[in-house]
């Protein structure tokens, strides 16, 4: 694990938090004990190979290490934390050993040779004690019969929107990671590389293969760039090269960087667009202040792409028009962002308070899935985006509104496949920091090919 030295002096200060409000859950709850599992390994079916493990992210909000299956991080009131390490021997796979790291002087740390071991640091009647995780069979097994209760998993999901010093500086060091990966790819794709061969120079650069990364790279050239989640990456060139979309991330300490970026391969009127998005990106993250509704947030990102179809004059009609007929939805078919954390798409996106009180979606936002309204030292990603959709424009060639449509112009960028720039933003009172523009990106020009 790579990280700047004043990491550590920032994570027991976030033990001390996580503490504090594990207290305050235990007495409301009546609860005693919490047991958070970290994971187990799983097989492949009919297999003796393992799927890549992932830890429970509420395992990760304590512990720092990902790689630690059959751990458990035990909490009681006025305790100190406990962390429970596997120490079995084993000559088949390689084990990660924390002995030597500093954080775990945060932690009462205990070993045990076997994964039943668990059984005897913990109560035997467990009518006070809750299991979080996501092996309900090994729950079962020990006793627990409070298993990810509900009220104990909406208190947690609704405080982790709100960031401790650690989890902002281990973000800021993902950013990094990733804005480094992102330039290595637009470099390559200058150079006329494959998507495939994109990604090789992303993982190069960041040091980090597709089973440590928070999500799987998305690379897509031409066409491809239209995929929302284009994971199948060709491992030709595309010919002619025309643009490159690259949505990818890096992860630090179970934190995640979740960066878009789009190049064209020439100068021409598809570089213009991405300019275009690139400012209502800025423009909108201006926007992004406590007390805003993230759903009104969502509503302007539509009034401004509509004002860009009208201007590069894919849409004949009015924006108002377009945004009343739902055309924008067509060519930005996504929520405008998210919450980013230990998840990508972190919970608590559309919880009111910390009982889970739901905040459903404004009438034809279904597909917004953030719905809080903003408050300091949240971290959100802003991303909106214009697309050429197949599947989508074909539905809307077929509508009764197809007559508002450019078509000439429309088929002009089909071959372009869309346009995304996503910025990961901490909200402060009173100002917002742009993590990924305070990285290299900032600075960076692409070399047209």
């Amino acid at each position: 694990m790579t990280t700047s030295a004043g990491l550590w002096r920032l994570f027991q200060s976030h033990i001390d938090e996580l503490q504090k409000r594990a207290e305050r859950l235990l007495e409301r709850e009546n609860l005693e004990l919490l047991a958070i599992h970290s994971g187990q390994q799983k097989r492949w079916f009919l297999d003796d190979m393992n799927y890549p493990f992932r830890a429970n992210p509420h395992f990760k909000a304590w512990c720092p290490e990902t790689q630690l299956p059959n751990a458990w991080i035990i909490v009681q009131p006025k305790t100190k934390p406990t962390l429970v390490l596997l120490a079995a021997d084993d000559f088949w796979h390689t084990v990660k050993s924390v002995e030597s790291e500093d954080w775990t002087a945060a932690f009462h740390v205990e070993h045990l040779k076997t994964p039943e071991a668990i059984e005897t640091l913990l109560p035997y009647d467990k009518k006070h004690a809750a299991y979080i995780g996501e092996h309900i069979e090994v729950a079962k097994a020990l006793g627990f019969d409070n298993i990810n209760p509900d009220p104990v998993l909406h208190f947690f999901h609704y405080h982790r929107l709100f960031k401790t010093d650690y989890e902002l500086a281990c973000l800021e060091e993902a950013n990094e990671l990733a804005a480094r990966g992102h330039i290595a790819a637009a470099e390559a794709f200058a150079e006329g590389a494959s998507e495939f061969e994109c990604l090789l120079s992303y993982m190069s650069e960041t040091k980090q293969g597709q089973n440590e990364v928070p999500y799987s790279h998305i690379i897509g050239q031409n066409k491809n760039a239209s995929v929302l989640h284009h994971w199948q990456l060709a491992t030709a060139n595309k010919t002619p090269l025309r643009s490159m979309l690259v949505d990818a991330g890096a992860e630090v300490c179970g934190y995640a960087a979740d960066i878009s970026r789009t190049w064209s391969y020439e100068h021409n009127e598809y570089e213009e667009l991405i300019v275009a998005v690139d400012q209502i990106t800025l423009a909108l993250i201006d926007k992004l202040k406590p007390g805003v509704s993230f759903p009104d947030l969502h509503k302007l990102a539509h009034e401004q792409i509509a004002n860009l179809l009208f201007a590069f004059g894919f849409v004949r009609c009015s924006p108002e028009q377009m945004i009343e007929e739902g055309i924008t939805t067509v060519f930005f078919p996504h929520g405008l962002g998210h919450p980013l954390g230990l998840q990508v798409h972190d919970v608590g996106a559309a919880q009111a308070d910390e009982r889970g009180t739901p905040i459903p979606s404004p009438q034809g936002q279904l597909t917004l899935r953030t719905t809080r309204t903003v408050e300091a030292r949240q971290v959100y990603t802003i991303e909106p985006g214009i697309y050429f959709i197949e599947p989508l424009l074909n539905k809307l060639a077929s509508s009764n509104k197809k007559h508002l449509i450019n078509w000439k112009r429309v088929d002009e960028f089909r071959p372009f496949g869309g346009v995304r720039i996503e910025d990961n933003i901490v909200v402060y009172r009173e100002k917002n920091d742009n993590l990924t523009r305070r990285t290299e990106l900032k600075d960076f020009k692409f070399k047209v090919g």
